[in-house]
């Protein structure tokens, strides 16, 4: 104990040095934010500028279209941000009809934020240290330290401080895989964005001179901002929950493409919620369903007479209440789909039977369904997650010998990830938890899957979420590794 005195009193006399730490990382907080430059490229004024305590990201934004680009390439604790201020359209345009290096332009941002750098960091080693000094100053004579030990301090901790800025602000490694952002009336921009970078498996990988084509796009023209049709995509999306003001940014994301919906799209399952949900069926060409447990056997046979195609274990359900195919053929790519256990039943009363807990019989039953399936399906559709576990299991310890996309749902939480030599795709809940659920805040999610046909191969997933308050939205792209799949 006497020990540990000790060491609490010499703390306690060392808050001079503490206190001087403290502000030579104030002053250097503070120039970082505070520092703005302007630079003149072949296409315009760019302004650099850094936003401290954040997750370390490089941001390119336009204001002009309210859309932007974040990489995750920055390892200091801040987002180096580059702003468009001003564009030369007569540029612009030159880039966009591909008569421009668009690798020019790219080397003149580089020399940019390089010369912003190097200007950045004296100015954040003068106001650090000019910091440091005033409070080393202020409080000699108030401690025991001697001021020149203070300042000393000073002098170490911005030494330290700049060496952060210098080697860990500027941006590295390969810029791939950016979050797309954009607000309220230019959330559109943002999902076309994610269209017109496809329009190629080369450009799938998203390199920076791509993303500045695509961008010259956007600008300067305006009128051609439709989707690209050279890669194939489906829309994917699940728990809409009976909240119709979710379809607008629903039937805006398919814009004609195939969707995939992975369960849940009322509440009860109730007769009268299924002719309020029927006009789903069109916001997809075509719509594709698998039961979720807020589903019913009335609702999913009022969707297959709407003409969506309804998918079960037992193969497709026909209006007619008979059943086709197990898998079935949708714009290039071979789906199969597995009804929820817990989907409700109209003689039951379309009760629900308890809180949804998936057993170890469930997941086994799954496991023996979807294994024969194994090589004659690219896209296995399922609403609760919980189920494939098992199977994923036992596909880790051999992999699939053909990519397997999973789409769940089910969670209302986005997820991308590789289990088992598969991919599992869940978009989140495009109804935002449902119409009641508004004051949980939750984002409107939704996810595209862009690949390629004969043979099937994943290149990318788009993972949308659209805060329902203000409007805001980003879209983050995942490139999904192409060895998938070969075992």
């Amino acid at each position: 104990m006497t020990r540990l005195r000790r060491i609490g009193r010499r703390a306690l006399t060392a808050w001079p040095l503490a206190a001087v730490v403290v502000a030579v990382a104030a002053g250097g907080l503070l120039a970082l934010a505070t520092y703005r430059a302007d630079h003149d490229l072949s296409a315009g004024t760019i302004r650099l500028s850094v936003e401290p305590l954040h997750a370390g990201a490089l941001d390119i934004y336009v204001p002009l279209v309210d859309w932007g680009a974040r990489f995750d390439a920055v390892l200091l604790p801040a987002r180096l941000r580059i702003e468009a201020r001003t564009v030369d359209a007569a540029v612009v345009e030159r880039v966009a009809g591909g008569r421009v290096d668009v690798a020019e332009i790219r080397a003149q941002a580089r020399d940019a934020v390089a010369s912003y750098i190097r200007t950045l960091i004296p100015i954040v080693a003068a106001a650090a240290l000019a910091a440091g000094a005033l409070v080393a100053f202020a409080l000699r004579g108030a401690s025991r330290f001697h001021v020149r030990a203070l300042l000393a301090t000073a002098a170490g901790a911005t030494l330290v401080l700049v060496a952060a800025v210098a080697l860990l602000l500027p941006p590295r490694g390969d810029l791939q895989n950016p979050d797309f952002y954009a607000n309220g009336s230019q959330i559109p921009v943002a999902l076309q964005a994610t269209q017109r970078a496809t329009e190629s498996a080369e450009a799938i990988s998203q390199d920076l001179d791509q993303q500045l084509l695509e961008l010259a796009k956007l600008i300067s023209v305006p009128a051609e901002r439709g989707p690209a049709r050279t890669l194939p995509r489906l829309t994917v999306a699940s728990d809409l929950h009976n909240n119709l003001l979710a379809m607008p940014a629903l039937r805006r994301a398919a814009s004609g493409r195939p969707l995939l919906f992975a369960g849940d799209l009322g509440t009860s399952g109730f007769p009268l919620e299924s002719k309020l949900l029927r006009e789903v069926v069109s916001a997809g060409d075509p719509f594709v369903f698998v039961s979720g447990n807020h589903d019913s056997d009335t609702s999913v046979r009022d969707l297959a007479r709407a003409g969506a195609i309804v998918l079960s274990e037992r193969g497709r359900i026909e209006a007619d209440g008979s059943r086709g195919d197990v898998v079935v053929p949708v714009d290039g790519v071979r789906v199969a789909g597995y009804s929820d256990p817990f989907e409700r039943r109209r003689a039951d009363g379309y009760r629900a039977r308890g809180e949804p807990e998936v057993t170890g019989a469930m997941q086994q039953r799954f496991t023996r369904w979807l294994l024969p399936l194994l090589g004659q399906v690219d896209v296995v559709m399922v609403h609760s997650p919980a189920l494939a576990e098992d199977a994923l299991d036992r596909l880790g310890g051999e992999p699939p010998a053909q990519p397997l996309i999973l789409v769940v749902g089910h969670t209302h939480e986005q997820e991308l990830r590789l289990a088992g030599g598969a991919v599992v795709v869940n978009a989140g809940t495009i109804g935002g938890g449902g119409a009641g659920n508004f004051h949980e805040n939750q984002p409107f999610g939704l996810a595209a899957l862009t690949y390629q046909r004969r043979p099937f191969e994943a290149l990318a997933v788009d993972l949308v979420r659209i805060n329902p308050r203000d409007g805001s939205a980003n879209a983050e792209r995942k490139v999904l590794d192409p060895v998938i799949g070969d075992g």
